[in-house]
């Protein structure tokens, strides 16, 4: 004898496909408080409730879309990209830090070989680890009072803007994503405004 499915009233039929229903392009479910629930395809971020991600989804580096306004443009326009050695390096370590603290988002690629270290050459005019790019700016050895300057130049806020849930993107080597192309020759990114009043770098950065 085969299964028979159990027969439902018809009136129940509406219902449950009402609330089976959402958007197809959902990627996130979220419950409120107040047992409220809603769909949605922007990561909810600061949303309070439970947020169940659906389809595959699943959080992770959040798109500058995401971003909150001021520190999308300022994202868009000067990018931040850190340059640092894979070996014991304290100002890098300082470096990293520091630009997590101010809630800036930022690409890190390392030096590894001796491809990375002519890239970096080619796209900072020397080898010092640390050193910052700020769209077609680069900073060579840490510097915080200098970088803090420039990054202020650029429009980027003082104070974290980061949503709770954003998660840097995992370092990768310089020349893997052919980052090794002259700054000058990136016509997507444009020079930091010099700061009015540009502090001295620290002396002694280590080299490569």
């Amino acid at each position: 004898m085969k299964p028979t499915l159990p027969v439902r009233p018809t009136w129940l039929l509406p219902l449950a496909a009402l609330c089976v229903a959402l958007p197809s392009h959902a990627l996130f479910k979220v419950v409120g408080p107040d047992g409220r629930v809603t769909y949605t395809d922007r990561d909810p971020g600061t949303a309070v409730g439970k947020v169940t991600p659906l389809g595959g989804a699943r959080p992770g580096p959040l798109a500058e879309a995401t971003l909150p306004a001021e520190l999308r443009q300022a994202a868009t326009r000067y990018p931040v990209t850190l340059y640092v050695t894979t070996g014991a390096c304290e100002p890098c370590d300082a470096a990293r830090s520091l630009l997590r603290a101010r809630g800036i988002p930022f690409a890190e690629r390392q030096v590894i070989s001796a491809e990375d270290g002519e890239a970096l050459v080619r796209l900072s005019g020397g080898r010092d680890a640390p050193t910052l790019a700020i769209g077609a700016q680069a900073l060579r050895g840490l510097a915080p009072e200098v970088w803090n300057q420039y990054l202020d130049s650029a429009g980027y806020p003082r104070e974290s803007r980061l949503p709770p849930n954003y998660q840097y993107p995992a370092a990768a080597p310089l020349t893997e994503r052919r980052d090794a192309t002259p700054a000058a020759a990136r016509p997507a990114e444009e020079p930091v405004p010099e700061p009015a009043a540009p502090a001295a770098p620290a002396p002694g950065p280590i080299s490569f």
